[in-house]
């Protein structure tokens, strides 16, 4: 049997944690929430005479190009570029890579190094997923394990990665889905580990490795929850398999762009302690509350506050009465979950076992080191 992580918690409250052991073998976890550390890796194919791409723009937004020749990646957060005059436009890598996902066609634009070997100096086309080489998500940093929720003491709006933050506590915003989340679920990561097969923007992806900024070692509550950002994955996928309908382009006011992504993890279910760890709920996760107002790397924190206070749309920060709303969407999230279980029932889905685990002894390392200049 495949149950989502939602029709697993309901059945636990029903039969309790061995009778739902017994009866089920696959698990699906979900998510869909703003990933800005994405990007995509774009080869374009040799043109003739050849260029060494050296500077290039899809869409007019700038893509790295210090690879191989006409090897490109196009990060996410990378914004659009303007010329004197010419009115700023809301739009970034997530949308190119939205755009290539569902057909269209993106104008290229790049100057290269002359070399004997790779004489073209520019050029100067339009291209779409058909016409490239290899188009493929590679993910510095996914499904962080846990996040923070951020609200604004200061007397002045504030625009942030979480979206606007109004003064003088007017509002919170969470990222994290809270117990239909992947990793949540695992919070070990016994289950999940480099070469998991999991649902990556419609498509399927791969666990490369760790994430970038990954803290397992963050401090955990008694059922293993951390209570801030943790662990974290990079993710791997061929975007050519993808659907634009789980990979958005997305942009915050005054901050600038990202991506919306959908990301489903299945667990197998192996022993009971599986299902003990699938079946936590949203009031027995936390999560710190974080002043953006004071602008340091360690902000001060109002304290944590579970997920079942979050999604009950307000909560209570030094007596006040502060909104919250989540920055993931919970419909998606779930829908993620319920595509899964679909493929996995219809068997064109099926789990791999890690080839190797995830490190779980992980420290922070910031850059605190005094300079001279």
């Amino acid at each position: 049997m495949v149950l989502t992580t939602e029709e697993l918690k309901a059945r636990v409250v029903e039969i309790g944690v061995t009778k739902a052991a017994k009866e089920v073998d696959v698990i699906t976890t979900g998510t869909f929430e703003p990933m800005e550390s994405s990007g995509a890796i774009i080869n374009l194919g040799h043109t003739d005479p050849p260029i060494k791409i050296r500077r290039c723009w899809l869409d007019g937004v700038p893509a790295y190009s210090g690879f191989g020749a006409v090897d490109l990646y196009l990060g996410a957060s990378s914004a659009v570029e303007t010329t004197d005059g010419e009115e700023v436009r809301e739009r970034g890598g997530g949308h190119v890579i939205e755009d290539l996902i569902a057909g269209k066609s993106i104008h290229v634009k790049a100057q290269g190094q002359v070399t004997d070997c790779y004489p073209r100096a520019t050029f100067e086309t339009t291209i779409t997923s058909e016409t490239i080489n290899q188009f493929y998500l590679f993910n510095p940093r996914n499904l962080y394990q846990n996040f923070i929720v951020g609200v604004n003491g200061g007397d002045r709006p504030l625009f942030t990665y979480l979206g606007p933050l109004q003064p003088r506590l007017g509002n919170a915003v969470y990222s994290n889905p809270g117990a239909i989340s992947p990793l949540l679920n695992d919070p070990d990561l016994q289950l999940v580990g480099i070469g998991t097969r999991i649902f990556l923007g419609g498509g399927i992806g791969y666990v490369a490795w760790e994430g970038t900024q990954h803290f397992p070692l963050q401090k955990r509550l008694a059922n293993r929850t951390p209570i801030g950002p943790s662990a974290t994955l990079a993710l791997i996928g061929d975007a050519k398999q993808m659907d634009a309908h789980w990979v958005r382009g997305c942009y915050f006011k005054s901050y600038g762009p990202s991506l919306m992504l959908g990301v489903g993890v299945p667990l197998p279910v192996l022993n009971e302690q599986v299902v003990e760890h699938c079946a936590v709920q949203d009031q027995d996760l936390v999560a710190p509350i974080v002043d953006f107002s004071i602008p340091r790397r360690v902000r001060p924190t109002f304290g944590l506050v579970s997920y079942a206070q979050l999604k009950s749309g307000r909560i209570t920060i030094e007596g006040k009465a502060v909104r919250s709303a989540p920055l993931a969407s919970l419909f998606f999230s779930r829908q993620v979950a319920l595509e899964l279980k679909k493929w996995i029932e219809a068997g064109t889905f099926t789990l791999t076992e890690p080839v190797s685990p995830i490190p779980m002894e992980r420290s922070f390392l910031p850059q605190d080191r005094r300079t001279d200049f």
